[in-house]
C-alpha cells in the first residue's frame, strides 16, 4: 500500500513538474501556479525529510536523557550538545534538508519552517549562534505569524539554556501579547514555566503549569511534568498540593522509575503532614518487601532516614542512611553519592564527628558525577574540611596535652597508665573482630564469599569506601602513622614522638606507641611506653610555650576556615573570642578585630565595638585604614577618578620612587574602599612593601591580601608569590 502510495505522490510530483516547467516558475515568481509548485515540491520533498530527521533526533536525545530524581526534574529537556551526539547524524540531515527549502524555494510557505527547523537542529549541535541566528531571520522576515511566535519559543528555549534570563524574559513578555493557537499556546507556557523553573522562581513556574495542565494528553511525558510541579510544590513547602500532583503521575501511565519516585515522595508527604504516623506503617516497609524494589531499597531507606531526620531521631537517621548506602547496587552510585552526603552533613552540623564527616565527603566527592550541581560545592567543603580536621585535631591535641600537664606527677602517672590499658583493650577487641571477620570470611555460607548482598545485613568493609575511610581514622586513633612493613607492632621498634601524629582527646597520647602482644602493667615494654607518654607531655616551660603557641595557631586557623571556607559566621565569632579570652597578647589581635567587625551582622550592637577598638588599639594598622571612611576630598579619591590615582601611583613605582608612592598608596587606602581598583592599589602596595621594608614584611602583605580580598582575580598570583618567598626561604 505504501508503495502504491509513493506512486502516487510521483505521479502528482511529475505533473506539478511539467505544469511548473511548462509555466515557467523561478522560485522567485509570485504567480499562483509557481508558488503552488514550490509550496508542494517543498512540503513533501525537503520538507518533510527534515522534519522526518528532527523528530528522529529528538526521540534519540530523549532517550539519552538519565533523570536524576534527587535533583529537580528540568520542566523541559535542556539543550544540551552532548545528550546530541547520538542524534548527529539526523541533526546534520535536518540541517542539509531544511536549507534546500531554504536555497531552492524562495516563494514557498514553508521557508519559515524550514528556518525553525535548521535553528532548533543548530542549537542541538551547540553551533549557538548560527542557530540563533536562524530564528531571529524568522521573526525578522517571516510571512507567517505563527511561524514567526513558533520561532519565538524556540529561542525563549534557547535562551533559557544559556542562562540568560533577561533576554528569554523579554521574548516571553512580547509572545504574552500575541494570539497564539492552542498548539502553540502549549508550547509557550511549558517554555515560560520551564524559564522561571530555572530561575528560581517556583511559585511563577507552578502557577503557570496548572493553566497549562488541561491543555496537555495523558501520557509519559505529562506524568514527568506533574512530577517537575509536585517537586517545586515540595520545594515551597506546599506538600498537600504535592501530592496532588504525585498522584497526577500516576494517573498518566508514568513509567516504572518514575512511579516509584512519585510514591516514594509521596509518602515522604504524607509523614510530615501526619508527624504522629509511623515509618513502618505508612507503606515503606511494604515497599522494602516488594521484589520489584530490590534495585531501588537504597532510595527506600535514604527517605527513610531523610524522614528520620526531620523527627530528630538521629541515630535512626544514621542507621538507614547506612543501611541505604549497603543496599546501593553497582549501577546505582550516584544515590550511594547523596547518602554519603547526608551523613556527612549530619556528622558535621549535629554530631560534631568531624573527622568521620570528613570520610563521608571523600567518599561522595570520588563517585559524584562531576556534573551533578553539588559537585563543586561539595569539592570545596572537602578541601575545607581537610583543613578544618587538621587544625581541630592540634587544637584536641594540645588542649589533651596541657590538662595532663596541670596533673600532680601521681596522677599524671595513673592517667598515662589508665591510657595505655584503655589501648590495650582496644586493640584486643580489634583483633578479636578481625579473628570473627576471618573465619566469616572463610565460612561460604555465612558470607558469600565474603560480601554480605542484603542491604539489611553489615557489609564488608572493603565493598564500601565510607567504611573504609572509617577504618583508616581508627586504625590511625590506635597505632598511628605506619610504614607498610613486616613486624611494624614488636615492642622492639624505634617509638616515634606523640606531637607528630594528630588524633582527638587524651586517646591521641597511645596513638603512635607500638605495644608487644603479651605486654603487661609493670613490664619493661609497659615502662618504655610509660616513659614515652610522659616525655611528650609539655613538663617543662618551654614545652608548654610550644604547645600554647602551636594551639593559639590552630585556632587562629580555624577561625578563618569557619568564617571563609565554611561560612559560618556564629561558629567564627566563638573561635575568635577564644583566641582573645585565652590569648590576650596574641599577634593575630588587629585581624581578629578587622574579622569580628566584618563577621558581625549589620544589626549586631557589638560590630561597631570592634572597630572602635581596632581604631584604638592599632591605629596604623592596615586593617585600621581598610574600616576607616574615606576622608571626602571632593573630585579627588572620595569620588574621584581612582584610574588616575592608579596610574600616579604606578609611574612612581616605575620611576623608583618606592617609599612616595607607598605611602601615598596607605595614606589614601580607605578611599578606595568598595570601588573597582580597591584590589588593585593593594596589589601594588604588596609590590612597594617589598621593595621598602623587606622580606619579612613582604611575606605579611601577601598573607593579608589573601585574607581580605579572598575572591580577587588576582589571588592566583599572590599565592604563587607566596610560594616562591617560601621556596626562597627555605620553607618547603
Amino acid at each position: 500500500m505504501l508503495k502504491n502510495i509513493m506512486s502516487g505522490f510521483q505521479k502528482i510530483g511529475l505533473f506539478v513538474l511539467i505544469l511548473c516547467v511548462s509555466a515557467a516558475c523561478s522560485q522567485y515568481s509570485s504567480r499562483p501556479v509557481a508558488i503552488g509548485a514550490h509550496n508542494f515540491s517543498a512540503r513533501y520533498n525537503a520538507y518533510f525529510m527534515a522534519d522526518q530527521d528532527l523528530a528522529e533526533a529528538e526521540f534519540a536525545i530523549r532517550k539519552a536523557y538519565i533523570e536524576d530524581y534527587n535533583q529537580l526534574l528540568p520542566i523541559l529537556i535542556p539543550l544540551d550538545s552532548v545528550l546530541a551526539l547520538p542524534a548527529k547524524p539526523q541533526l546534520e540531515s535536518a540541517i542539509k534538508k531544511a536549507s534546500i527549502v531554504a536555497e531552492k524555494h524562495q516563494n514557498s510557505k514553508w521557508v519559515d519552517n524550514s528556518y525553525v527547523i535548521l535553528g532548533k537542529s543548530r542549537l542541538y549541535l551547540g553551533q549557538w549562534a548560527d542557530g540563533l541566528e536562524a530564528l531571529r531571520y524568522v521573526y525578522a522576515n517571516g510571512k507567517d505569524e505563527n511561524d514567526k511566535n513558533v520561532a519565538l519559543i524556540v529561542l525563549m528555549k534557547a535562551y533559557t539554556s544559556r542562562k540568560d534570563y533577561s533576554n528569554a524574559l523579554g521574548v516571553a513578555e512580547y509572545l504574552s501579547q500575541q494570539p497564539l493557537p492552542k498548539s502553540s499556546l502549549k508550547d509557550f507556557y511549558l517554555t515560560k514555566a520551564y524559564l522561571h523553573q530555572q530561575n528560581g522562581e517556583y511559585l511563577t513556574s507552578v502557577a503557570i503549569l496548572e493553566e497549562t495542565f488541561p491543555l496537555l494528553k495523558k501520557n509519559v511525558e505529562t506524568a514527568r511534568i506533574h512530577f517537575a510541579a509536585a517537586q517545586m510544590y515540595d520545594r515551597l513547602g506546599q506538600y498537600a498540593l504535592a501530592n496532588k500532583h504525585y498522584k497526577g503521575v500516576m494517573k498518566n501511565r508514568p513509567g516504572y522509575d518514575l512511579g516509584f519516585y512519585a510514591s516514594m515522595n509521596s509518602l515522604q508527604n504524607r509523614v510530615i503532614l501526619e508527624p504522629k504516623s509511623d515509618l513502618a506503617s505508612v507503606g515503606f516497609d511494604k515497599m522494602l518487601t516488594d521484589r520489584k524494589n530490590n534495585d531501588l531499597r537504597d532510595r527506600i531507606y535514604f527517605t527513610m532516614g531523610l524522614l528520620a531526620e526531620h523527627r530528630k531521631d538521629l541515630p535512626q537517621a544514621v542507621d538507614l542512611l547506612q543501611k541505604s548506602a549497603a543496599a546501593s547496587s553497582g549501577k546505582n552510585q550516584t544515590q550511594k553519592a547523596y547518602t554519603y552526603l547526608q551523613l556527612a552533613r549530619i556528622n558535621y552540623e549535629s554530631l560534631e564527628k568531624f573527622e568521620l564527616s570528613k570520610a563521608y565527603y571523600d567518599s561522595a566527592l570520588a563517585i559524584l558525577p562531576k556534573e551533578a550541581p553539588e559537585y563543586r560545592l561539595v569539592s570545596d567543603r572537602k578541601r575545607a574540611l581537610d583543613s578544618f580536621v587538621n587544625e581541630f585535631t592540634i587544637v584536641n591535641r594540645e588542649d589533651s596535652l596541657q590538662r595532663l600537664a596541670a596533673m600532680n606527677p601521681a596522677a599524671l602517672d595513673n592517667k598515662i597508665d589508665a591510657i595505655i590499658e584503655e589501648r590495650e583493650k582496644a586493640r584486643l577487641e580489634e583483633e578479636k573482630r578481625a579473628r570473627e571477620m576471618a573465619a566469616a570470611a572463610n565460612n561460604p555460607v555465612v558470607s558469600g564469599g565474603g560480601a554480605i548482598i542484603d542491604g539489611s545485613q553489615r557489609r564488608w568493609e572493603l565493598y564500601d569506601p565510607a567504611l573504609i575511610n572509617q577504618g583508616k581514622i581508627e586504625f590511625k586513633r590506635i597505632w598511628g602513622n605506619r610504614v607498610l612493613e613486616d613486624d611494624w607492632r614488636r615492642s622492639g621498634k624505634q617509638m616515634r614522638s606523640l606531637a607528630a601524629v594528630p588524633g582527638a582527646g587524651t586517646d591521641s597520647l597511645a596513638a603512635d606507641v607500638p605495644v608487644d602482644t603479651e605486654m603487661k602493667k609493670g613490664s619493661d615494654a609497659w615502662l618504655a611506653q610509660h616513659a614515652e607518654l610522659k616525655k611528650n607531655v609539655p613538663l617543662s616551660s618551654e614545652m608548654l610555650a610550644v604547645s600554647q603557641k602551636n594551639k593559639e595557631d590552630a585556632l587562629y586557623k580555624l577561625g578563618k576556615i569557619y568564617r571563609f571556607d565554611l561560612h559560618e559566621d556564629l561558629r567564627a565569632v566563638t573561635t575568635f573570642n577564644r583566641v582573645l579570652d585565652e590569648y590576650p597578647k596574641t599577634l593575630y589581635k588587629d585581624e581578629i578585630y578587622y574579622l569580628m567587625y566584618l563577621t558581625l551582622p549589620e544589626d549586631d550592637k557589638g560590630k561597631l565595638a570592634w572597630k572602635d577598638k581596632l581604631l584604638t588599639e592599632f591605629p596604623n594598622s592596615t586593617y585600621a585604614r581598610l574600616v576607616t571612611k574615606a576622608p571626602g576630598k571632593e573630585g579627588t579619591l572620595a569620588g574621584g577618578n581612582q584610574l588616575k590615582e592608579y596610574e600616579a601611583a604606578y609611574e612612581l613605582y616605575n620611576q623608583g620612587s618606592f617609599a612616595k608612592a607607598l605611602e601615598d598608596i596607605e595614606a589614601n587606602m580607605p578611599s578606595y574602599k568598595g570601588g573597582e581598583l580597591e584590589d588593585k592599589f593593594a596589589l601594588l602596595r604588596v609590590f612597594l612593601i617589598g621593595k621598602v621594608r623587606g622580606k619579612e614584611a613582604y611575606s605579611q602583605s601577601i598573607t593579608e591580601f589573601i585574607t581580605l580580598y579572598p575572591s580577587s582575580s588576582y589571588l592566583p598570583r599572590l599565592k604563587e608569590m607566596q610560594d616562591l618567598s617560601s621556596l626562597s626561604g627555605g620553607k618547603r
